[in-house]
């Protein structure tokens, strides 16, 4: 395990190195210079320079929330209607009823074919399956997000135009959370937006998630973030500053969630989150980690039940990953108060476009 944590933090150090050699020649650079790219045209020398130099952004990502992932074991509840016993084998306390439930175990060996929930109680292994959580992390933004870029959604070969087929001899192969420059963009005559993520390499908007800069409001001052629904991503700003950014999940249609700025009300290091029980769409979810209240019930937290970030997948709340939630909650936890003692830190919820249909 040290041999492991030694080589993962040596690791770490030289990326942090090349990085923080890069940032001046990133923010010196005038991506400008492949804002006039077109497809099937000739590209400038210096766009091309500047693709072959930067075909990433030079970001850090944020730190994995080891002790979370690894300390914390999350079981799906897969039995119908499953029951929880007082012991292995002893009388049933109460029941689960079918739905979309997790539960904490903390033990899952001592005793063969079943487990200890947090609670005390125990529940039979058939009723419960291990499910992993998500260790996808945003980036710490490290040039005023003074470029563009995104999260690649899905596996893929990048066309050589828009409407091109894939080919894997001409594209480039990208995996899901992927992260690539905008160097171009463009409009087919269907509406959508293509982006140009090297030479003669252009994807679809809708495998691409894209951050981009907002302004901020003037009711707005300090640590505040910014969760643009269309692009299903989230910014996190000091003033005018972007300094973080991330995939999520918001509401699904008929449990959207609400745009609009609010204010963070609580901050919980673990929250239990239910709702609808018995009914079809019921969910009970167990030792969700760090939870930020911001309207009413909907709140920032940490996820462990999906790794669909980039996609609307919620009740109304904005599911991050674990170690994006963990980044978030102590970094709005060294707020400094203001004049008047308070600490405030806002979410802007917005969405830069409208829900569009996926298509064939």
């Amino acid at each position: 395990m040290l041999r492991c944590l030694f080589r993962l933090s040596a690791g770490f150090a030289f990326s942090l190195l090349l990085v923080l050699v890069a940032i001046p020649a990133q923010a010196q650079l005038d991506f400008s210079a492949c804002d006039e790219t077109v497809p099937q045209a000739e590209i400038e020398p210096e766009c091309l320079d500047l693709m072959e130099a930067f075909p990433a952004p030079v970001v850090i990502p944020v730190t994995l929330d080891i002790t979370t992932l690894s300390m914390y074991s999350f079981w799906h509840v897969v039995g119908e209607d499953a029951n929880v016993f007082s012991a292995p084998g002893g009388n049933v306390v109460r029941q689960i009823p079918t739905g979309f439930n997790f539960v904490q175990v903390i033990d899952d060996s001592s005793v063969e074919g079943w487990v200890q929930i947090e609670s005390g109680e125990w529940m039979r292994a058939a009723d419960v399956q291990y499910h992993e959580a998500s260790y996808f992390r945003g980036v710490r933004i490290l040039n005023g997000l003074a470029t563009s870029f995104g999260w690649i959604l899905g596996d893929l070969v990048t066309r050589q135009y828009p409407g091109a087929s894939q080919n894997r001899d001409l594209g480039r192969v990208l995996l899901r959370y992927d992260l690539v420059n905008i160097f171009a963009t463009t409009v087919d005559e269907d509406g959508w937006t293509w982006y140009m993520v090297g030479p003669d390499q252009w994807i679809e908007q809708r495998m691409l998630a894209a951050v981009s800069k907002i302004d901020r409001s003037e009711d707005v001052l300090g640590r505040w973030v910014a969760i643009n629904l269309y692009e299903q991503t989230l910014v996190a700003y000091e003033d005018d500053t972007p300094v973080f950014a991330t995939l999520v999940s918001t509401g699904l249609p008929g449990t959207e969630t609400t745009e609009g700025l609010f204010q963070i009300w609580a901050r919980l290091d673990r929250d239990r989150m239910s709702g609808f029980v018995g009914a079809p769409n019921g969910y009970d979810l167990q030792s969700v980690p760090w939870v930020m209240y911001f309207n009413e019930s909907a709140s920032l937290h940490g996820t462990y039940w999906h790794d669909v970030f980039g996609y609307r997948s919620s009740r109304g709340c904005v599911n991050l990953s674990i170690s994006d939630a963990n980044f978030l909650y102590h970094w709005f936890g060294d707020t400094i108060p203001n004049e008047d003692g308070e600490i405030i830190n806002y979410v802007y919820v917005y969405s830069s476009g409208e829900y569009r249909s996926t298509g064939s």
